[in-house]
């Protein structure tokens, strides 16, 4: 199972440690969107309707499987960029309701996140991956893609 992650769940950000034991693989990677500095202290991912292949579900491990048979659009990424973190997980069933539970997200009511599946590439190529995104976001927009902002590179 893979999540694609731009904040707080990254190498050396305040949760990784805690949510992300366990990792099997951490790749370079970048979707489709953009991303906004919430006032809370963590960002927001704002990702095209059309690139969201599924929405995520309280059946984890069918989110798991829906995974797997996806597959990602061909169109190489254009427009606006995130840049983040591919995670490759082996454990869905524990994983993902740990994340739900982190970024408030809970199938079938309203919440701040939504966990959608989307494309993202890494070098290797396209691959299908879990991310939490916002409908309507209230931060500052990071035109570079990249949080926190001192991650831009000069």
């Amino acid at each position: 199972m893979e999540i694609f992650v731009y904040g707080t769940l990254k190498r050396g950000e305040r949760n990784h440690d805690r949510f992300c034991r366990g990792i099997l693989r951490i790749r370079e990677a970048k979707i489709r969107g953009r991303l906004y500095d919430l006032p809370f202290g963590f960002p927001a991912l704002v990702t095209p309707e059309e690139s969201i292949l599924a929405t995520g579900t309280a059946y984890y491990a069918a989110d798991a499987e829906r995974q797997r048979f996806t597959v990602p659009d061909a169109d190489p990424v254009r427009g606006d960029v995130v840049h983040g973190e591919l995670l490759t997980f082996d454990d869905p069933l524990a994983r993902l309701p740990a994340l739900d539970g982190l970024e408030g997200f809970r199938p079938g009511e309203k919440s701040l996140y939504r966990r959608v599946l989307i494309p993202a590439w890494v070098d290797e190529g396209r691959v299908v991956a879990w991310a939490y995104a916002v409908e309507h976001p209230s931060g500052e927009y990071l035109p570079g893609g990249r949080w926190p902002a001192r991650d831009t590179p000069s």
